[in-house]
């Protein structure tokens, strides 16, 4: 299997991040905190195929495959983009109007350890929600449910509510579903997290080589060098990771797809936290202020953590399938 970029993977990727840098810098991370998100920016992305991007192209799609869904999300991950984009992009096919950005679409996964409390992202900005069950998938109306509003959330660009309890709805997907968009969406969420794990290494290398500390760029001190060369190596093994996850899902005759997700889910999820934290402690006592942008991307990783299966489950899930191999 090859795992280098086409050059078409290359131009969508590039395509993404410049959008990105243009529409969500760094720099207006604050401006985007709130009760909802953009529904510009929304548009924007959908009509840049982010949520038809594996629809194939009879239907209205791009018609690419798993692994430029992941090259994709990275790139989200990166700009640290907020909105429930994993959900409407699963939701493309299933759920009408989600592959083109008209029907918002969220969810909960209910097929993992983590259910109740029923904490749902970005509810009030919601046209649909589904939900993730051992069933099924089902498809439940926003407008339907008895939800509160938590303040302050975690994460500023990620606003939830908690649910007490959530009705049936309609089912839409069987079992065979519910677990495919469970994969595909740990495999979105790894892309994700590999973003944030560039992000965070690219700022913490670049105030390294501006700040000054006893007439020397603190980039120059020995321990920082040590810090900013293991974050680079986090995020290079995460990239392998869920690189290898997406072209996985795309040509499962050459592994364990399910073995691939889980392997990626935890190897971007620890990348992610420890470059988040990294980050905070190179820009030393002003990392932990408001100002520095890097808490935005800790707080993030530690909702995505608990997304489509938290690390101990995933976890358990390669060991379990490292036993049946062995």
């Amino acid at each position: 299997m090859n795992f280098q970029l086409s050059d078409d993977q290359k131009a969508l990727q590039e395509g993404i991040r410049s959008f990105c840098q243009g529409r969500v810098a760094v720099e207006q991370l604050r401006k985007l905190e709130g009760p909802g998100f953009e529904a510009g920016l929304w548009r924007e992305l959908a009509e840049l195929g982010v949520f038809s991007l594996r629809l194939p192209e009879d239907e209205g799609g791009v018609g690419l495959g798993c692994a430029d869904a992941v090259l994709v999300f990275e790139e989200l991950g990166r700009a640290l983009v907020p909105g429930p984009l994993i959900w409407s992009h699963l939701a493309a096919g299933l759920v009408e109007g989600a592959a083109s950005g008209e029907t918002v679409v969220g969810g909960l996964d209910l097929l993992g350890e983590l259910q109740e409390p029923f904490v749902i992202e970005h509810c009030e900005s919601l046209d649909a929600l589904l939900l993730l069950r051992a069933d099924g998938v089902y498809r439940v109306d926003p407008a339907a449910l008895s939800a509160a509003r938590v303040e302050p959330p975690l994460d500023p660009l990620t606003p939830i509510h908690h649910a007490q309890s959530l009705p049936q709805g309609e089912r839409i997907g069987d079992a065979a579903r519910a677990q495919e968009l469970r994969l595909l969406g740990a495999a979105l969420a790894s892309g994700f997290l590999l973003g944030i794990a560039e992000t965070t290494q690219e700022l913490a290398v670049d105030y390294a080589k501006k700040r000054e500390q006893f007439g020397r760029v603190i980039g120059s001190f020995q321990a920082i060098k040590h810090i900013c060369a293991d974050m680079f190596v986090h995020q290079e093994v995460a990239r392998a990771a869920a690189y290898a996850a997406g072209a996985t899902l795309d040509h499962p005759e050459v592994g364990d797809v399910s073995r691939a997700v889980s392997a990626a889910k935890i190897t971007c999820g620890e990348a992610a936290m420890k470059n988040a934290r990294a980050c905070i402690q190179v820009h030393g006592g002003m990392g932990y202020t408001w100002e520095v942008p890097a808490h935005y991307y800790l707080k993030r990783t530690w909702v995505l953590e608990t997304c489509f299966g938290t690390i101990d489950e995933h976890a358990e899930n390669v060991a379990s399938r490292i036993e049946v191999a062995a």
